[in-house]
């Protein structure tokens, strides 16, 4: 479906819900249709790598082997191992007042959810909230990101295969298509992407009321303790810092060093772009910003930072990169200031302000200048620090001494706060997204509660006194 308008795209929800009022899929449907998938996305592997490479102009493959094609199988082999334990029933205990009757929860799928996915993981970020929709029993529309056109046909095309159209629905088309997709009476709708772009969807959802997941970004710090080894924290910051060549949600922003380490730091990180990507401009494993309107916007950014008296160290091995080919070098920024856009926007590049500090509250009064952000990295051996930076943080998750990995984790809910986004999923967090827990009281054949109704009698009133003593 191409540049649907506004009627057509409710009647396709229409006609969806419909579908799934009349056969809502069933444990057994959900396991077949997700095992289904996850033979398709293998058999399109080199597929998928070869239109992703396409639309960014060059990705490395290893990086969509990791980041997009493993994540969503991981997810899917997760999700069928503990369906059927989530899918349970879950007695819950009742108040004394209401023996002998009983309780429980029931999950209960919710209807037609949709997805909105970005254009950085095009494949991770539309199939994993689909894994999880799917699980829960939803039927589902999918946007996929109009920037990455080549990836998303082949996502429609391949999960044409898997699901009949009334189950799964791809729509395809550019930002007002987005829009209007956004404005569907959805049981609940996932966006994933930018803060400014959240707050136009949760403003358009809540025209029907819709609930909503913003998986949104922000500006990521790492903060290093004094006495962590700055060679080990430089190597697990620039791994993560470009992958993908920064254009991840949760890569780091920007870093915080002791202003004793700044230069030890600087010559670390150095080493390691340089081992790493020996030359810039053909190699294969150094992904290319994505569109021309986000290269400009990133070296913006270091004309801007340059100009107001910023230092900038681009790292650039072997021959420069041809000015057509939207990629940037590895870029250090040093003496930022709080008014540079840099310090303001999330990069979303291969750019990394290293700010210092004197003490541990100083970088803390840095990141708190901020809004809470998507993810927090804090290096550090020493525990009882460590325990006093995280109760002064509230960020969407942590990985402490590394980057990232927390993502990667099935039972550990991924979700921003605040800025970053409101509600998670991934493994059974994701399950409960797109679920009802619906609560379910049954009563017995005699209930306490006939003790309770007018005419209010002596009995009764000693019932109430027992009951309000406090």
């Amino acid at each position: 479906m191409f540049n649907p308008d506004s009627t057509a795209l409710n009647t396709t929800l229409t006609d969806m819900r419909a579908a799934w009022l009349t056969n809502t899929p069933s444990y057994t449907q959900r396991m077949a249709d997700l095992a289904k998938l996850s033979l398709e996305v293998v058999a399109q592997k080199e597929a998928l790598v070869a239109a992703v490479s396409a639309d960014f102009g060059r990705r490395s493959r290893h990086e969509t082997l990791l980041a997009d094609i493993m994540m969503v199988l991981e997810d899917i082999k997760d999700t069928r191992k503990r369906l059927a334990r989530w899918m349970r029933p879950k007695r819950v205990a009742v108040d004394f007042k209401a023996w002998p009757a009983s309780a429980q929860i029931l999950y209960k799928p919710l209807g037609v959810v949709g997805i909105l996915s970005p254009w950085n993981y095009p494949i991770q970020l539309s199939l994993s909230p689909l894994v999880a929709a799917i699980a829960a029993g939803n039927h589902v529309m999918l946007k996929p990101s109009e920037h990455t056109p080549k990836t998303s046909e082949l996502l429609a095309a391949l999960l044409a295969k898997v699901f009949p159209p009334e189950r799964v629905c791809v729509v395809q088309g550019e930002a007002e298509v987005a829009q209007r997709f956004s404005e569907l009476a959805f049981d609940h709708l996932l966006y994933t992407g930018s803060t400014a772009v959240g707050k136009l969807v949760m403003a358009a959802a809540a025209k029907n009321l819709t609930p909503v997941t913003l998986e949104l970004g922000g500006k990521s710090p790492c903060l290093i303790a004094p006495d962590f080894p700055v060679a080990q924290a430089a190597e697990r910051v620039a791994q993560m810092k470009h992958l993908n060549a920064g254009q991840t949600c949760i890569a780091p922003d920007y870093v915080l060093v002791a202003k004793h380490h700044v230069e030890e730091f600087k010559n670390a990180y150095r080493r390691v772009i340089e081992a790493a990507y020996p030359n810039i401009a053909s190699n294969p494993d150094y992904t290319s910003i994505v569109t021309d309107r986000q290269f400009q916007r990133l070296n913006q950014y270091l004309t801007e930072a340059e100009s107001m008296g910023a230092t900038v160290e681009r790292i650039c091995p072997g021959d420069a990169p041809a000015p057509d080919a939207r990629i940037l070098p590895p870029t250090m920024v040093f003496a930022t200031t709080p008014d540079m856009k840099l310090m303001q926007e999330e990069i979303f590049g291969p750019i990394l302000p290293v700010l210092s500090y004197e003490k541990i509250e100083d970088a803390l009064a840095i990141i708190h200048s901020h809004p809470r952000p998507l993810a927090f990295y804090h290096f550090d051996h020493q525990s009882q620090r460590t325990e006093y930076v995280l109760s002064k943080i509230t960020a969407g998750g942590v990985t402490v001494n590394d980057c990232a990995m927390h993502f990667t984790q099935h039972d550990l809910p991924f979700g921003g706060v605040g800025a970053s986004g409101m509600g998670h999923y991934h493994g059974h967090a994701g399950f409960l997204t797109f679920t009802k827990q619906m609560p379910v009281f049954r009563q017995a054949r005699w209930s306490g509660f006939w003790l309770l109704k007018p005419p209010y009698k002596k009995l009764a009133d000693r019932a109430v006194a027992f009951l309000t003593r406090g």
